[in-house]
C-alpha cells in the first residue's frame, strides 16, 4: 500500500519510490484488464496452504455481511483508539513500524496500542513488504519473528504483491513459513489488483483493489473470483468523499469483497489517518450486517 508509514514518531518514508512504483505498475494493469462476465457460484473453493475454514456464500451480494479493516499507517494513540473503540470495531488493522517490517527492535508505543486494539476485539497484522517479489525471504521470515516476539502479533500483511505466476512459488515459500511459525495464522496479500488465481492458495485475504474512487468506479471483476466467498477479498478506495460513500459500500458488497476500507485521504499516504466520516463510514459499513 502506497504511503508514509510510522516509525517511532512522525512518519518517515523508507520504501516510498517502490510502493509509488508499484501503484503506477497496478493503473497500468486496471486499463489493459479484459471485462468479466460477473458470475456468482455458491462454491467454496479453496487450496489447503491458505489455513482457513471455507464457508459458502450465501444470500444475494446486497446481503453479505462486510466488515471494515484500517490500515493504521499512523502514529498517535489517539487515532489508534478511536477506530479500536468503535462500534463495532474494525475486524482487522494493520500495524506498520517502519514502511518495510517490523524494524529493528520493539517500540513500546506500538506495543501498548497494539495490546489496546487485540483487547478491543481487533486482529491486528504485521505489515511486510515483499518489495514486488525482490526482497529476501529471510527479511520477511525476520519480520514474522520479531511481530510475534515484540508485539504478540502472529497475522502478517504482505504488500506489494506482483500476483504473476512466475512468482508464485516465492509466496508459497513464505506463506509455507508463516504457518510453520504461527499455525492458522491470518495473512493478507495486495496485489492491488485480481492477482492470478494461484495466489488464493498462498493468502486467507487478498486485496483485489487499491486505488481511487473514480477507478474504483470502473473497475472489473474476475468470473472466478465469485467461486470464492467475500471473505477472501478486500477492497480499499481512497480519495472517495462523503457523498461517494454510499456508492463506494454498495460496489464493494456487489463485487464480493467481504472487507473494505474507504476513505477521503490522498496523496502519497492516503492512511495517515482516519477518514473525515469515519463514524458514517462504521455505520454504512455495519448497515449490511443482520442484527445480532
Amino acid at each position: 500500500m502506497t504511503g508514509n508509514h510510522p516509525d517511532s514518531g512522525p512518519a518517515a518514508t523508507p520504501g516510498l519510490a517502490t510502493r509509488v512504483a508499484a501503484a503506477a505498475r497496478r493503473l497500468a494493469r486496471l486499463t489493459v484488464r479484459p471485462l468479466a462476465i460477473v458470475v456468482i457460484v455458491t462454491v467454496a473453493v479453496l487450496g489447503t496452504a491458505a489455513g482457513v475454514t471455507v464457508h459458502e456464500l450465501s444470500g444475494s451480494a446486497g446481503r453479505q455481511c462486510q466488515r471494515l479493516f484500517v490500515p493504521a499507517f499512523f502514529y498517535a494513540s489517539s487515532t489508534w483508539q478511536q477506530a479500536a473503540t468503535s462500534k463495532p470495531p474494525p475486524a482487522f488493522m494493520i500495524l506498520d513500524i517502519s514502511g518495510v517490517g517490523a524494524g529493528t527492535a520493539p517500540q513500546p508505543h506500538f506495543k501498548a496500542v497494539v495490546s489496546e486494539a487485540q483487547a478491543a476485539g481487533v486482529t491486528v497484522l504485521g505489515y511486510s513488504s515483499t518489495a514486488l517479489g525482490q526482497r529476501p525471504v529471510a527479511q520477511i521470515e525476520q519480520d514474522v519473528r520479531d511481530y510475534k516476539a515484540w508485539y504478540g502479533v502472529t497475522g502478517v500483511f504482505l504488500d506489494e504483491v506482483t500476483g504473476t505466476a512466475g512468482q508464485l512459488p516465492y509466496y508459497q515459500q513464505i506463506a509455507s513459513y508463516i504457518h510453520d511459525v504461527n499455525p492458522g495464522s491470518p495473512i493478507w496479500i495486495n496485489p492491488g489488483i485480481y492477482p492470478d488465481q494461484a495466489y488464493m492458495s498462498v493468502a486467507t485475504v487478498v486485496m483485489s483493489f487499491e486505488g481511487t474512487y473514480a477507478q474504483y468506479v470502473s473497475d472489473q471483476v474476475p468470473s472466478w473470483a465469485h467461486k470464492y466467498p467475500a471473505s477472501r477479498f478486500v477492497h480499499t478506495i481512497h480519495d472517495t468523499s462523503q457523498a461517494q460513500l454510499g456508492n463506494a459500500v454498495s460496489l464493494a458488497r456487489s463485487r464480493n469483497a467481504g472487507y473494505v476500507y474507504i476513505t477521503d485521504g490522498s496523496g502519497p499516504n492516503p492512511y495517515n489517518g482516519l477518514p473525515s466520516y469515519w463514524s458514517a463510514l462504521v455505520a454504512a459499513v455495519a448497515g449490511g450486517c443482520p442484527a445480532g
